[in-house]
C-alpha cells in the first residue's frame, strides 16, 4: 500500500492542526487560522471547505459592484426628510454626468476633475463646487461605513481619502444690500408672486426656502398684540431649531394680501408653492433695475436678508435683538419669547420700515465719504488761503 500524499498548508501545534495556506482570495494573500481538530484527515477536510468558502466570498464581493449613481439614489432616500434634500439632489444630478456610471472605488479627485473644470468654465462659484464635492464625499462615506449588502459586506470596502476642495480665498461673492431706490426699482420689475415674497423677505430677514415653504399652519396670533407671527419648524431652518418670525406692518400687509389664495402655502404661483425666488424673472429684473452684474457681487435673493440686517443695524437695533430677528443660533436667546421680548422684537422689526431711520448702508457710506472729502478739501483751502 503506497503512502498517501499529505495536503500542504497544515501545521500541527500543541496537538491541534492549524491552517497556514497561501491563497489569492484571503486577506493579505494568506489564510491563517486553527481547524480546532487533532486528526489529520478531518483537518484536511476543513481546509478544503475553508478554501472554497473564501473563494466564494471573494466572488460575491466582486459581483457586488455599486455605481456612484446607485449609491447616490440610496443616499437621497436616506435624507429625503432633510431640508437640504432638494439642493443635494441638484448637486448629484450635476455629478451624474461625470461619475454616475463609475464604480464607487473609481470616484476620486482624478475622475472628478472634469466636473470641477467644467463648473469653473461656466463661472460657478467655488462654494457651489465645494458643496457638490462635499455631497460626493458624503455618499462615499456612507457607502463605506453604513450600507451593507446581503452578505453583510460594505458597498465600498474602505472609506476614501477626503476629496480636495477649491480654495475659497478671493472667490466668495460680496453681499449687496439694497438702497431704498434700488429696492423700488427691483421690486417694481418683479411679477407679483415674486414681488410679494421679496417684500416679505426684506422685512423679516427670512432665508429663501423659509419664504418659499412658509405655511399658514405655522401662523400664530400674538396675545396683547394686534399681530401674528410665524413659528418655523426646525426642519426648514438653517440652524435646525424653531424660529419665530415677527411681522412689521409691511410684512403683515404682504401676508394679509396673500390670504385666501392658497389653503396651505403663503407664497404660490399658479396654484403651486413657489420653489425658489432666484428665477429667470428675478435675474431679468435685477439686470433691468441697473443693479451690479460684477462677478464678485452676490446677485441672489440672499441680498434681501443682508439688507434687512444692515437696516436693523443702521436703526441702532442691539446685536442680540438683530440675532433673534435674523434667526441666528444663539445660546442665550430661544425661539419662545415673553410678551416683553415679543414687543421688543416687533418694535425693532418696525424700524426697518422707516426710510429715514433705516437708511441704506450703501447710500450712508457714500454720503459719509462725500462729507469727509468735502471736509478735507475745505481744510486744505483754509491752509492755502491762510484763513
Amino acid at each position: 500500500m503506497s503512502k498517501r500524499n499529505k495536503m500542504p498548508g497544515l501545521r500541527l501545534k500543541n496537538g491541534i492542526w492549524h491552517i497556514e495556506k497561501r491563497s489569492q482570495y484571503a486577506p493579505g494573500g494568506w489564510l491563517r487560522e486553527s481547524t480546532g481538530v487533532s486528526g489529520r484527515t478531518e483537518a484536511e477536510q476543513k481546509l478544503i471547505r475553508r478554501l472554497a468558502e473564501i473563494q466564494e466570498e471573494a466572488k460575491q464581493q466582486a459581483a457586488a459592484v455599486y455605481t456612484f449613481e446607485a449609491a447616490a439614489l440610496r443616499y437621497l432616500e436616506d435624507i429625503a426628510q432633510s431640508s437640504s434634500a432638494e439642493t443635494i439632489a441638484i448637486h448629484l444630478d450635476q455629478l451624474f454626468v461625470y461619475i454616475g456610471a463609475l464604480p464607487l472605488e473609481q470616484v476620486h479627485d482624478g475622475t472628478l476633475k472634469p466636473f470641477v473644470d467644467e463648473r469653473l468654465r461656466l463661472g460657478k462659484a467655488a462654494k457651489s463646487i465645494n458643496n457638490a464635492l462635499g455631497t460626493a464625499s458624503a455618499v462615499l462615506n456612507r457607502a463605506a461605513r453604513v450600507w451593507r449588502n446581503e452578505q453583510g459586506l460594505p458597498w465600498l470596502r474602505q472609506a476614501p481619502p477626503r476629496l480636495s476642495r477649491l480654495s475659497l480665498k478671493g472667490c466668495q461673492k460680496r453681499p449687496y444690500p439694497l438702497s431704498w431706490e434700488e429696492q423700488d426699482r427691483l421690486f417694481s420689475r418683479l411679477p407679483r408672486h415674486l414681488a410679494d415674497a421679496a417684500m416679505f423677505a426684506v422685512n423679516t430677514g427670512c432665508r429663501e426656502q423659509e419664504v418659499c415653504q412658509l405655511r399658514w399652519a405655522w401662523e400664530v396670533k400674538l396675545d396683547n398684540f394686534s399681530r401674528s407671527a410665524f413659528v418655523l419648524p426646525e426642519s426648514i431652518t438653517k440652524t435646525s431649531t424653531e424660529r419665530v418670525v415677527v411681522l412689521n406692518t409691511v410684512a403683515k400687509a404682504v401676508v394679509d394680501s396673500r390670504r385666501g389664495i392658497h389653503a396651505d402655502f403663503v407664497f404660490t404661483y399658479r396654484g403651486n408653492p413657489v420653489g425658489k425666488l432666484r428665477t429667470s424673472a428675478w435675474i431679468r429684473a435685477w439686470t433691468k433695475a441697473g443693479l451690479p452684474t460684477d462677478s464678485t457681487i452676490l446677485k441672489g435673493v440672499h441680498n434681501l436678508r443682508h439688507t434687512f440686517g444692515r437696516r436693523l443695524r443702521s436703526a441702532a437695533v442691539p446685536l442680540e435683538t438683530r440675532k433673534a430677528l435674523l434667526g441666528h443660533a444663539s445660546g442665550d436667546i430661544t425661539t419662545h419669547y415673553s410678551a416683553a421680548e415679543l414687543g421688543e422684537l416687533l418694535d425693532a422689526a418696525e424700524k426697518v420700515t422707516d426710510r429715514g431711520r433705516a437708511q441704506s448702508p450703501t447710500l450712508t457710506v457714500i454720503k459719509r465719504q462725500k462729507e469727509e472729502s468735502v471736509g478735507k478739501l475745505s481744510e486744505m483751502c483754509r491752509k492755502v488761503s491762510g484763513c
